[in-house]
């Protein structure tokens, strides 16, 4: 199925495939793309049967950020670009760090702008070796968005992620790996296999603990060790209600692998 022909959807296993599908401009966001996004994210976190998602590129890039014809249109007065962070970005990265699970990216090509912050945002990254990740803003004289100011410090330090975002060049997929901004590389002919490997471990695991999991990951970022320390214990007693609290006791008891339903 689809969301509209920029956003390709399917599931399977209990994983949405999502896939960004404007290949002739390298999958840049217009409006209607970052709608149809925003969208399918929405129901897959109301979806009991969707465990885990799983976000890739049509074509030969991942995404290239902003789609500038609708930035900066021929002949037109410009929209306001706070406008389409606030329509397009924003909602998604929101939609990524608040969905209760977990969203893994298949970065097959370049990821640029918008698109590296994109994939940055979520929860595992595997990036093939011919991918890359550039801050690209300030090569046209703009600031990080999406995200970006907030996650590169926290991933690589204030250091590294001054470097991107002053110079925006290329950081390669092993330079990716070696700086803490990704999971993992891997060669083209087996990002799909390995991504979506990874997508059917985590759909067979304990869904709601994974959730509660980011849910803290999320507070750490802003809270004082107080604030965590207490989150933390009420979390846990929201964990230990679930069936799969229960399960993953037993099977360890009886020396098994546990069978979780995401619970």
């Amino acid at each position: 199925m689809s969301d509209g022909e920029s956003i390709l959807v399917h599931l399977e296993e209990q994983i949405l495939f999502i896939t960004l599908n404007r290949p002739d401009v390298l999958n840049s966001f217009n409006r209607p793309m970052g709608a149809s996004f925003h969208k399918t994210l929405e129901r897959a976190a109301a979806d009991p049967d969707v465990r885990c998602l799983l976000i890739t590129g049509a074509g030969r890039a991942f995404c290239a950020g902003q789609d500038l014809a609708e930035a900066l249109p021929p002949d037109q007065e410009p929209p306001d670009i706070r406008d389409i962070i606030r329509d397009t970005y924003n909602p998604a990265i929101r939609g990524i760090r608040g969905i209760e699970k977990p969203v893994i990216c298949a970065v097959n090509g370049v990821a640029a702008g918008a698109g590296a912050n994109l994939a940055l945002a979520c929860d595992f990254v595997l990036a093939s070796e011919k991918a890359g990740f550039i801050q690209a803003f300030s090569k046209i004289a703009l600031i990080p968005d999406s995200g970006g100011t907030f996650f590169l410090p926290r991933l690589v330090g204030l250091a590294r992620a001054t470097e991107m975002a002053f110079l925006g060049d290329r950081i390669g997929p092993q330079q990716a790996l070696d700086w803490g901004l990704i999971y993992r590389t891997c060669s083209p002919d087996d990002l799909t296999q390995e991504s979506t490997q990874l997508a059917r471990k985590l759909a067979a695991g304990p869904t709601r603990a994974y959730g509660l999991i980011k849910r803290a990951f999320n507070s750490s970022l802003s809270n004082t060790l107080d604030d965590q320390l207490e989150l933390e214990r009420e979390l846990q007693g929201m964990a230990a209600q679930g069936d799969d609290y229960r399960e993953g006791v037993t099977a360890f008891q009886e020396k098994r692998a546990a069978r979780f339903q995401g619970c």
